[in-house]
């Protein structure tokens, strides 16, 4: 591969030469050492198909709310509010379901409309909370801490009243397949997907160095960008190739086959593949990582963060943006809501509890600056991906859930030190 024009060469030589984000190599290093840990301590059993796959399933809630709370904490906010946001808007898709389609308009569970106007109505309602705590943080001045501490209270609460406190199921069948398992891509279509996604990333990529040597910016050498091209297309094809290895129960197929009137031939086996939750994960990212770095509002969520008076006097209308980051949050609540409780395949009040902590240290451990202007979407996702990995083999090993809280807490205390002894080294701001 050539260039069409010259541009500086990188000073760097050898692996140093790949410029790859400590941090982010710190994160996935992380993550390694605790799979290895725990599959070493659970007889093998944490590195295998079937638990990586109920991994990313359980991690794709969180995730998709960490990518919301970048974009809170970096404007200097805080919301404590997620999990029940979350648990309301639960329960509003829930009632959709069950009882307002069904008596208003007289559409039951299974009909084609069902799962999209309860997810409408999902969505509408997380975006109006959350643009109701923004303006109350943003145009009355109240503090984002107790604003949504209030919020943690009150929306909970409003989930219990919504549903008079009982657990509402099942859920509609098309709704449910955003859950994880009740809804997967299949081996052809995961595959599919990942050759798609593998494409769009050396695009990004090449296009980015292109995009570099034509403002006249150091580039990497040739075989170095060919080098990180070829460890994100095999960690994409890994990815996709570990879910897919992942076979559905020869009981679950065979009651398929029952239910078509055909025989199952004998040793016909069915990967899973890619879940839709990921699918929605993966969207969710590519949406926020697009906002964050090439769009005004992204610019200017970032330009606030680090310095709210300079953004105010350079004309950004901080008190709107607030709300409009604050209604982006409540959105990715519902958006969360829909994959939690098509997971559970029902609504049930305990929907969400301490997601509040999950999302919050989801964000930090990926190096969200608590003190605003500094955060990455993809850091958070692996964030959450780490809380979650401490969570379900602390649960696999028999780890009780009091002691699971402790480590999680303290995991939380210890990424925060670790961020600052790592921006005072490398000379970021704190």
């Amino acid at each position: 591969m050539t260039d069409t024009a010259t541009a500086p060469a990188s000073p760097r030589t050898g692996w140093k030469a790949l410029d790859l984000d400590t941090r982010l190599l710190g994160m996935i290093g992380a993550f390694i050492v605790i799979a290895v840990a725990f599959d070493i301590a659970s007889g093998g059993r944490f590195i295998t198909p079937r638990n990586l796959f109920n991994l990313t399933i359980q991690t794709a809630s969180v995730a998709i709310m960490a990518t919301g709370m970048v974009f809170i904490i970096v404007t200097r906010h805080i919301d404590l509010s997620v999990g029940s946001v979350l648990a309301t808007c639960s329960a509003v898709m829930a009632m959709t379901q069950t009882a307002i389609m069904p008596d208003m308009l007289g559409f039951g569970l299974g009909h084609p409309l069902t799962p999209w106007v309860a997810i409408a109505f999902g969505i509408v309602a997380g975006a109006v909370i959350g643009g109701f705590h923004g303006y109350l943080v943003g145009y009355l001045a109240i503090p984002a801490f107790i604003v949504t501490l209030g919020g943690l209270l009150v929306w909970r609460n409003v989930a219990w009243y919504l549903t008079n406190g009982q657990t509402i199921g099942p859920l509609d069948p098309t709704f449910q397949k955003f859950g994880g398992i009740n809804g997967t891509l299949g081996v052809t279509g995961s595959w599919i997907l990942g050759l798609a996604a593998a494409a769009v990333a050396i695009w990004a990529l090449w296009g980015a160095r292109r995009s570099k040597i034509a403002h006249d910016f150091p580039v990497k050498p040739v075989w170095a960008e060919v080098a990180v091209m070829a460890i994100v297309t095999g960690g994409i094809l890994g990815f996709v190739a570990l879910l897919n290895a992942y076979q559905v129960p020869s009981r679950v197929l065979q009651r398929r086959f029952d239910a078509q009137g055909l025989t199952m031939p004998e040793g016909y086996t069915e990967g899973y593949g890619v879940p839709i939750s990921i699918v929605l994960l993966i969207a969710v990212a590519i949406v926020m990582t697009v906002i964050a770095g090439r769009t005004r509002f992204g610019r200017y969520i970032f330009a606030t963060g680090g310095n709210p008076d300079a953004a105010e006097l350079s004309g950004i209308d901080t008190k709107m943006l607030t709300v409009k980051i604050f209604a982006l949050m409540g959105v990715l609540c519902a958006i969360s809501a829909v994959v939690a409780s098509a997971r559970l395949t029902n609504h049930s009040n305990d929907i969400g509890i301490l997601d509040e902590l999950r999302v919050i240290a989801a964000a930090v451990i990926g190096g969200t600056a608590l003190k605003g202007g500094i955060g990455t979407i993809h850091g958070a996702i692996i964030g959450a991906l780490i809380m979650q990995s401490l969570q379900s083999g602390m649960a696999m090993v028999g780890v009780d859930a009091p002691l699971q809280n402790i480590v999680v807490g303290s995991v939380l205390v210890l990424a925060v030190w670790i961020d600052i002894i790592y921006r005072k080294r490398t000379g970021a701001r704190d």
